[in-house]
């Protein structure tokens, strides 16, 4: 039938692709978030945060039949394994130590985003079976060592899964709203002890003389988004790194999609002190997924004995509860969440490598991670922060 061949095409950007026919596969998926739009991988590069001079080289999959854009994917050509949040180092070494390259490897993520999602965005489960074939062919071609897709939704998991990709596991901790009427009903689904803990640490916070505001949307001004950076970019070079994204990143979110973000603002005697950033997907209405808050970036400029957990933890529970979030997801790794009541959750990606010795080096590596993983979460599920650990199965 004329026009019926289905055709993959690799673009340099996401700028070459059209954003609404982006945006509508996105709305498609099971899993969107606000971190997969057209605006956002945009902005990434447009704001030379995710680019060739640093480590990311942009290729995006596109699948087509006839002028019907069927799936597509962003593919980041890697030549370091930072930004990542799901580990190689490993693998790229017993590369470098048996005379191999590594890098480039091919990535399917989002650049420094550690948030479970869909990734390879498709109309139906033929389409996207077809992307992952498309995908493995062009590495193959490109003759790169490997290909990644990180923090993959449960369809990715199964397109891929068919296609022989291997799975990796790891854990991260998020916070399920159980209709709670307020933060003091929330607290009294908690254990006794960690009741106690988290009213001693708000109290902390409160003696030392820090109120809090918030501002979503527009409403999140100029001068709020400058001082943002500031302590997001404070933050990074108290641990020895520059900031991944930078300040233009920033000013295109504003501009481009406001909607997504709540900053919380933390001030001492009318001076702002520190902040975090939470992103936002979803508004309840009918027919959408329900909404869930991602914990993303914060800083201080100075030093308050627990103001880290009442900003990036307890003030955005607190408006959750009041706003009918569904969840929120505290970001990679973590075990200390747990006392703040987010609690584990396995997140999977998916892995092949063009090395048939290294291929099977990686699975029975992974086979043992994976068992791990398992008594990892057993162990963690019987250290439940609520009284009655059952109600959060």
């Amino acid at each position: 039938m004329a026009g019926s061949e289905l055709i993959a095409r690799i673009v340099a950007s996401v700028a070459d692709i059209d954003a609404a026919a982006w945006d509508g596969l996105l709305a498609r998926q099971r899993a969107p978030t606000p971190f997969m739009r057209h605006a956002y991988l945009s902005a990434l590069e447009s704001s030379a945060s995710a680019v060739a001079d640093s480590g990311w080289l942009t290729r995006f999959v596109t699948l087509w039949r006839g002028r019907q854009l069927l799936a597509a994917c962003p593919l980041y050509l890697k030549s370091h394994s930072y930004g990542e949040y799901v580990f190689d180092w490993a693998w790229a070494n017993a590369y470098r130590e048996n005379g191999l390259d590594y890098y480039p490897k091919a990535l399917v993520a989002v650049p420094f985003t550690p948030v479970p999602g869909a990734r390879l965005l498709a109309r139906d489960a033929d389409s996207r079976a077809h992307l992952v074939q498309a995908l493995l062919a062009w590495c193959g071609q490109e003759e790169l060592s490997s290909l990644h897709l990180l923090f993959c939704d449960e369809d990715d998991v199964a397109a891929c899964a068919d296609a022989g990709l291997m799975m990796r596991h790891t854990v991260q901790f998020h916070w399920l709203n159980q209709g709670w009427a307020d933060f003091d009903a929330f607290l009294a689904s908690l254990a006794q002890e960690k009741r106690k803990k988290i009213r001693q640490e708000r109290r902390k916070v409160e003696e030392a003389g820090v109120r809090f505001r918030w501002a979503r949307g527009a409403d999140i001004g100029a001068a709020d988004w400058d001082f943002f950076y500031r302590c997001y970019a404070r933050t990074y070079r108290e641990h020895g790194n520059p900031p991944y994204l930078t300040r233009e990143f920033f000013h295109a979110m504003a501009r481009d999609m406001p909607e997504a973000w709540l900053l919380f603002v933390a001030e001492r005697e009318g001076r702002p002190i520190a902040c975090s950033l939470i992103a936002l997907s979803g508004t309840g209405a009918a027919g959408e997924p329900p909404p869930v808050a991602y914990g993303r970036y914060w800083g201080a400029l100075e030093r308050v004995d627990c103001l880290h957990f009442e900003a990036c933890y307890y003030q955005p529970l607190q408006w959750c509860i009041a706003h009918g979030v569904a969840r929120f997801e505290g970001g990679a790794q973590g075990e200390h969440k747990m006392a703040r009541a987010l609690m584990p959750v396995k997140t999977t990606s998916c892995h092949w490598l063009a090395h048939p010795a290294f291929a099977d080096a990686v699975e029975r590596f992974l086979e043992r991670e994976d068992q791990g993983i398992a008594h990892y979460l057993e162990d963690l599920q019987e250290r439940s922060p609520f009284r009655n650990p059952s109600a959060q199965d």
